[in-house]
């Protein structure tokens, strides 16, 4: 036997022990028995493993081109990206243009799949948007709705300039934010080419949800219960809709302790499964005229649901979609972006939650943007094609 330097082994063998002929024979049958269980019982897991389930077929793209863009008529996606960018002062109707088919062109490749970058393979569904702020329609003189307008300033904001406004604000909605960054790559190559600079930009999350369920906020209550359907034509003019855009910081600490009945008088709606206090199921339409046999409203009297139930403006609805975002420990809380015709609708309900909402010792509104939703790109062309 080889024997390597420094580690000398004993040369010499021990006896070693007999084993009789008998014991060989018995030995070698408790093996051949062993083996053969093995095999039945591996042979019996084999038969009664399930089969592989096949993974779920992609989800299908979202077309680009449309009568109204998908970023407001397809159903919201877990993933979002807002980018705000701005045109140089005497930019004319043709920048405008030229930015919106760079844009567009990197939005409509994303959709179909078909945008030339290996990170992107296998991501639809992608939606979005564009839509112009209100300063660049009226130094363009273009046919904006004419309920486009800034919004007046309410009590509580803290707006950062930094973070809101602008003359082009675009969204990209996907199922992951590795998508919607990577877009936001191509969007900014294509906007830096087209002469227009970055404003400010914002990423915003979905938690996971149940298909058809409605996503819950940081405070941990569904948001966006009672929404329109995005097809109604009172949310639409001409194909287009003006978006309101906040984004709220979210004091998440000081709301959790509060007692869970504080919290949900606080919401108007129960936290386990959404409904309001007046009912049983999240879909109930809240009754903010009940009251209990003392004469206290069910519903409180600055209960979130009751300020911002749509009786106390005609009946008249914002399509609602909120995403959250956790920026720093301290800087966490809601992206919020509604849809209606009139931004002056929001304004009401604002004006009355800054003055009475509950909510508000928890909520600082940081930024703020109102922009016209062109109406959407027909096919072979482009966004705000019969308008710009």
């Amino acid at each position: 036997m080889h024997t390597e330097p420094g580690n000398p082994q004993d040369d010499s063998t021990p006896d070693r022990p007999r084993i009789d002929r008998r014991t060989l024979f018995t030995a070698g049958a408790v093996l051949a028995a062993g083996a053969a269980g093995a095999g039945a019982a591996t042979a019996l897991t084999r038969e009664d493993r399930p089969a592989a389930t096949a993974p779920p077929p992609p989800a299908a793209a979202v077309p680009f081109h449309g009568a109204r863009q998908s970023g407001v008529v397809h159903r919201q996606l877990p993933a979002t990206r807002l980018l705000a960018l701005d045109l140089p002062a005497d930019a004319d109707r043709g920048a405008l243009r030229t930015l919106l088919a760079g844009t567009g062109d990197v939005l409509a490749r994303a959709a179909d799949g078909t945008l030339a970058d290996a990170r992107l393979a296998g991501t639809p569904p992608v939606t979005s948007l564009a839509a112009l702020g209100p300063a660049l329609a009226a130094r363009l003189r273009l046919p904006a709705p004419e309920t486009l307008a800034e919004l007046p300033a309410f009590p509580g904001d803290r707006l950062d300039p930094a973070r809101g406004g602008g003359d082009l604000l675009l969204q990209v909605s996907a199922e992951h934010p590795w998508t919607t960054g990577v877009l936001a790559e191509h969007l900014l190559t294509a906007a830096t080419a087209a002469g227009a600079a970055l404003r400010w930009q914002q990423g915003g999350f979905l938690p996971p949800t149940p298909d058809g369920g409605t996503p819950r906020n940081l405070f941990g209550f569904k948001d966006g219960t009672a929404n329109p359907d995005p097809a109604d034509p009172a949310l639409w003019h001409q194909d287009g809709t003006v978006l309101v855009y906040r984004r709220i910081r979210m004091d998440t600490a000081a709301f959790a302790a509060l007692p869970a009945d504080g919290r949900e008088l606080a919401m108007g709606r129960r936290a386990d499964t959404g409904a309001p206090l007046t009912g049983s199921a999240e879909h109930d339409d809240p009754d903010i005229y009940a009251k209990h046999p003392d004469g206290s409203y069910v519903i409180p009297a600055g209960a979130h649901v009751r300020l911002s139930s749509p009786r106390l403006d005609g009946g008249a609805r914002m399509l609602r979609r909120g995403w959250s975002y956790d920026d720093a420990p301290a800087d966490r809380g809601l992206l919020f972006c509604a849809f209606m015709p009139d931004p002056a609708l929001f304004a009401r309900v604002q004006t009355r939650l800054a003055e009475r909402d509950a909510l508000t010792p928890f909520l600082t509104h940081t930024a703020s943007a109102v922009a016209w939703v062109l109406p959407g790109a027909p096919e072979g062309g482009q966004w705000g094609a019969g308008v710009i």
